[in-house]
């Protein structure tokens, strides 16, 4: 019997899960990835179910690079909320004074 790549999808999932609150949404690409590929490696253990021994693994897979995915999603919504309503020049303001208590001259 063969396995389906289980470990991919984890590994992608969890780094997703990692970059969750970053900005600008970068989590979305590896738990996308994490997902295409686990609907991918579940179609084709749908089509010959008994040439495979984890398909139970991969659903749960699929559901973790989802919730993760889901999660991404709404941060992202978040992030561009929280853009689209702040006034441009606060959120200057702010980045300049992080950069000078950086030690960033400019």
């Amino acid at each position: 019997m063969q396995k389906l790549n289980t470990t991919l999808v984890y590994i992608l999932s969890i780094v997703g899960l990692i970059c969750c609150c970053w900005p600008f949404g970068i989590a979305i690409i590896p738990t996308g990835i994490a997902f295409f590929i686990a609907s991918k490696e579940m179609k084709k253990y749908e089509a010959s179910p008994e040439s495979y021994s984890n398909g139970d693994a991969m659903k749960t897979a699929k559901t973790v690079s989802l919730i993760i995915f889901i999660l991404a999603s709404l941060y992202l919504l978040y992030f561009i909320y929280g853009v689209a309503t702040t006034p441009w020049d606060q959120v200057m303001s702010g980045y300049e004074d992080a950069m000078r208590d950086s030690g960033v001259e400019f």
